[in-house]
């Protein structure tokens, strides 16, 4: 008997003893939840990768970004996908989220602005540019192509062609363009020396040592260029109101500043 109930107290003691040395995990679902996904207009991605890691060095939360013309974007939040932040650079796409009710409108502020430029390889012979079409036509010879986004879907072709409209050659200049999905794409065919002229933004041209601005439309020859942005319906947690904030603040935009963007707010 007495053995037996030295083997009772063992087991109970082994168990008790067992619960003390491994209790059940602690779930920090704060923790858990520090990212914050963002979808945002290709014409910001060095100035905003730049943002994101400053960001993230200062309060460890880790923005995922998404890059892409900003009406396709629209339409993928639209579709469902798990967007927290919406960057677009043009009002229209923005304006489709809003008007089907998928941001935040209080959230929304207008927070960029860019300029247009014509862009050449960095070898052309090519230094300035008159905005006239007899300019145009010899810049680009008998087979050269202008490089620009993609007029019903990227707003940098969008502002090209009513610049190009108001110059008054967008009938002759349209058949000479080769379209791109959005603007970096755009710039890659002038980099890579496949057209010889492209419109982009003053941003794009500074962040590719391989081209030069060769000429620069003046502001009323387009809309304005307005970068809005905005959380998503779908936005949860504290992470991408405190990502909104940051870009907003002094520090989140140095480096769009550096990059050519001038702040709205």
């Amino acid at each position: 008997m007495r053995n037996i109930a030295a083997l009772i107290c063992a087991f109970v003691l082994l168990a008790s003893t067992g619960r003390a040395e491994a209790p059940a995990p602690r779930v920090d679902k704060a923790a858990g939840a520090q990212t914050v996904t963002v979808f945002a207009a290709a014409s910001l991605k060095n100035a905003l990768d730049e943002a994101a890691a400053a960001f993230k060095a200062k309060t460890g939360i880790e923005a995922k970004l998404s890059y892409a013309a900003s009406l396709p974007l629209a339409k993928q939040i639209e579709a469902g996908a798990p967007a927290d932040l919406f960057i677009s650079a043009d009002v229209a796409s923005m304006d489709y989220l809003s008007e089907r009710k998928l941001i935040a409108p209080a959230s929304r502020v207008d927070f960029l602005g860019n300029r247009l430029v014509v862009v050449a390889p960095k070898d052309s012979a090519l230094q300035s540019l008159a905005l006239t079409k007899a300019a145009f036509d010899k810049a680009l010879g008998e087979t050269g192509r202008i490089a620009m986004g993609e007029p019903a879907s990227v707003p940098a072709g969008k502002y090209a062609k009513a610049a190009f409209e108001k110059l008054g050659f967008w009938s002759t200049l349209e058949s000479r363009a080769a379209f791109a999905d959005n603007v970096r794409g755009a710039m890659v065919f002038v980099a890579r020396g496949e057209a010889p002229l492209g419109v982009v933004y003053a941003t794009d041209a500074g962040a590719e040592p391989k081209v030069k601005v060769v000429a620069t439309f003046p502001k009323d020859l387009h809309p304005p260029i307005v970068y809005p942005i905005a959380l998503t319906v779908s936005a949860t947690g504290d992470a991408p109101r405190r990502f909104l904030e940051f870009l907003e603040s002094k520090e989140g935009t140095a480096a769009f500043v550096k990059q050519g963007f001038a702040p709205l707010r």
